[in-house]
């Protein structure tokens, strides 16, 4: 053992005989000098100030060369490193030639908009000090944040608030993963111990053929299946049926299933539909049923007194997913999960690990490791906490009450055009086609392809019983009327293209 001891005692005196001041200084080189930093970060600052302010000047979205996006991306040989502002350079320049610029005034795309500048700042910020939130007593003021969001946005909720809890999420798709997970850890306590082994009768979930896609990836991960899952059919307003509802529920008890949870979406994606709530919770509760309502992108409406209205319900369920980085323009990925359930994300997401830090054990406080599906992870909430600082509750009133005005008028100048709008939302997602061409999917295809390759404007197809319609969604607080107007003259020059054309 004494000639093992020298032997490392001799390799480690050699091995700091090696490292050389000159070796150290290279490695904290990782830090760069700070006139090298503050050089960076004017240098890279320019280039994205020119990008935010300049956005309307790209096309909306690049044109498609696989083979040309990959080399440009892998031209780069990592073995030769190269001078610091040109590899900044050719990064930023690929976002700008290679990218849908969903912050376009004119991208009327999907649930992608502007970020606000503070939440650019806020997620800065994030990346220098790098808080890691798996344990509360690493980022205590960051974990206090992200509490007091949770209550806050609870509250606006309507939740009581001594009953609100909730977690920060990486996206929509997590936060109703997370809504799964309670409510099959409410329904079957023994769940966290034995699983679904410890199950006799096969549970079933309930949402509406609009829902999120998300609702069946949940039930995929947690082992149930898609056959786990009741698709509810939707009426002629895009509502989930609540009569089909009902008698699903009891044709699957007559049969031995076990319900345990239905979902109701405030804003569906692809038309903006928001279910029926407070039925939804009539049923729920006949049934002893955990409700919860995935508000990703409607749930903003709470905020502005013109929609909150809209959302009559969703204080009475049981869980919330709300996406701040949908309507509320924050960077992604930041979504919220919120249960009136206080015990429910530690009944389903408890564990201990020795190794993890016990600074704080004595405090009362809870470790967001033992709250979620995630461990280690980034502090989601510190960007839409500075954004609220700096533009208060207030601020998000006007700016959801601005792109709800836009679309209303997205929808007059469509009607003025001969347009037939498909949907009836109250928020600012439109569904519309020409009734001639309805039961022509070349019309939307040919339309869509044709001002995708322009670069002028960015839209959709989503189909509203088995018929396509063109999808606009107003996402961003830029876009003005003078945007909605050249959008629909767009329409209205590709629709008389193809007419000619099939003349």
């Amino acid at each position: 053992m004494k000639g093992n001891a020298f032997l490392f005692s001799s390799l480690f005196v050699n091995l700091c005989l090696i490292i050389s001041q000159t070796d150290i200084e290279k490695m904290q080189s990782f830090d760069l000098s700070a006139s090298e930093r503050l050089k960076l970060f004017e240098f890279t600052l320019d280039k994205l100030e020119k990008y935010y302010s300049e956005t309307k000047s790209f096309r909306v979205s690049p044109e498609l060369n696989k083979a040309q996006i990959s080399d440009e991306a892998r031209k780069v040989d990592f073995s030769n490193p190269l001078p610091a502002e040109r590899a900044i350079g050719h990064l930023i320049d690929g976002m700008e030639s290679y990218s849908v610029h969903t912050p376009h005034s004119k991208y009327f795309g999907l649930f992608n908009p502007r970020p606000n500048f503070p939440s650019i700042l806020g997620d800065l910020i994030t990346a220098v000090f790098n808080p890691q939130l798996a344990a509360w007593s690493h980022s205590p003021f960051a974990n206090e944040i992200e509490n007091y969001l949770i209550s806050e946005f609870g509250k606006k909720f309507g939740y009581p608030e001594k009953s609100i809890d909730g977690v920060f999420a990486s996206g929509g798709a997590e936060a109703n993963l997370t809504a799964v997970l309670c409510a099959v850890n409410h329904a079957f306590p023994k769940f966290a111990k034995s699983g679904w082994f410890g199950i006799s009768t096969r549970p079933v979930l309930y949402c509406s053929e609009e829902s999120h896609h998300s609702v069946h990836k949940a039930a995929k991960t947690v082992g149930l299946g898609y056959d786990a899952i009741r698709s509810i059919p939707v009426r002629q307003d895009l509502k989930m049926d609540v009569e089909i509802l009902n008698q699903t529920i009891h044709d699957d008890i007559q049969n031995g299933l076990l319900p345990f949870l239905v979902i109701g979406t405030a804003g569906t994606t692809g038309t903006g539909a928001i279910d029926d709530l407070l039925g939804i919770r009539k049923i729920a509760d006949e049934f002893g049923l955990w409700f919860h309502i995935d508000a990703a992108y409607g749930g903003a409406a709470v905020l502005n007194p013109d929609l909150k209205h809209y959302l009559n319900g969703i204080s009475f369920s049981d869980s919330i997913t709300f996406d701040a980085h949908k309507w509320l323009s924050i960077t992604m990925g930041t979504s919220l999960f919120i249960t009136r359930h206080k015990e429910i994300l530690s009944k389903t997401f408890r564990i201990t690990a020795e190794y993890m830090p016990k600074e704080a054990k004595d405090m009362g406080i809870v470790d967001p490791f033992t709250h979620s599906i995630q461990w280690s992870r980034k502090a989601y909430g510190i960007k839409l906490y500075l954004a609220l600082m700096m533009f208060g509750w207030r601020g998000y009133e006007e700016v959801i009450g601005y792109q709800t005005a836009i679309g209303e008028s997205l929808k007059e100048k469509l009607l003025k055009s001969r347009w037939k709008v498909m949907n009836n939302s109250p928020f600012p997602v439109v569904c519309f086609t020409d009734e001639k061409h309805l039961d022509d999917p070349q019309f939307t295809n040919s339309i869509v392809k044709g001002i995708l390759e322009s670069g002028k404007s960015w839209l959709s197809v989503y189909p509203i019983f088995g018929k396509p319609t063109f999808r606009a969604c107003i996402t961003n607080y830029n876009t003005t009327k003078k945007d909605i107007n050249d959008f629909v003259e767009e329409l209205n020059a590709w629709r008389e293209r193809f007419e000619r054309i099939e003349k």
